[in-house]
């Protein structure tokens, strides 16, 4: 667990053979969740929510990054224990999350190729998104006033609704999947899993001109320094 200025404290959850990095800000009427992990994930996620000294039921908000999977995996269950919590995610994947429209990437033909009890266990898991209720909408440029302040940076192309945060005070920016980290190297979101490639990475020049003394990736933690240089060379 990394913190900065004792509002922003990252998490660290296995997942297959890596780790994930859901966030918590911390603020005076409690925390707020930055993505929630893989399905079937809770218990590893709420022990380190606890790890990071914090308890479940202080959970205020939930705000959802994009769509996939490992980020809104355990966002029925967190639901259901925290039914007032407040559910935040860009409008471009809001329909996905709330199960109105398919995801992205979960079509048919993948459906399909998941051995019989994966299959099931998703399409229950999807099933489930269909009990959230209201999300409350986050949009380019809207700043709130959670973990000491935070700016929200629309980052389409990995989802179309994929957001990244920065927090000013601290320097820091959370890349979400926008960014990685492989071999200790910046990087940006994966080809493989992203449909937009080219969006993604024009998405990456609005980090252009922000003050990053650190980055925060889902995958791959944290990263010292600036991302000038990637996006000069990728975008």
């Amino acid at each position: 667990m990394n913190d900065w200025g004792a509002q922003v404290i990252m998490l660290t959850i296995p997942m297959n053979n890596d780790e994930i990095h859901p966030i918590l800000l911390k603020d005076d009427d409690g925390y707020t969740l930055i993505d929630t992990g893989v399905p079937g994930g809770s218990e590893a996620l709420i022990a380190a929510i606890e790890g990071a000294g914090a308890r479940l039921e202080d959970i205020k908000r939930i705000l959802i990054t994009h769509q996939d999977l490992d980020h809104i995996g355990n966002l029925p269950v967190l639901k259901r224990r925290l039914p007032e919590a407040e559910i935040l995610a860009h409008p471009g994947d809001i329909p996905a999350i709330t199960g109105s429209k398919p995801m992205i990437k979960m079509t048919e033909a993948r459906l399909a190729a998941m051995p019989e009890a994966i299959r099931q266990n998703t399409q229950r898991f999807l099933e489930q998104l269909k009990t959230l209720g209201d999300i409350t909408e986050l949009n380019d440029g809207d700043r709130l006033p959670y973990g000491g302040g935070i700016q929200i940076i629309h980052t389409p192309g990995h989802t179309p609704g994929h957001i990244s945060l920065y927090v000013p005070d601290q320097e820091l920016l959370l890349a979400a999947d926008e960014l990685r980290i492989i071999g200790g190297e910046l990087e940006g979101p994966a080809p493989e899993f992203t449909p937009d490639l080219p969006l993604a990475l024009a998405s990456l020049r609005k980090f252009a001109g922000l003050k990053v003394r650190s980055i925060i990736c889902y995958h791959g933690g944290v990263y010292e320094g600036s991302p000038q240089r990637l996006i000069d060379k990728l975008s």
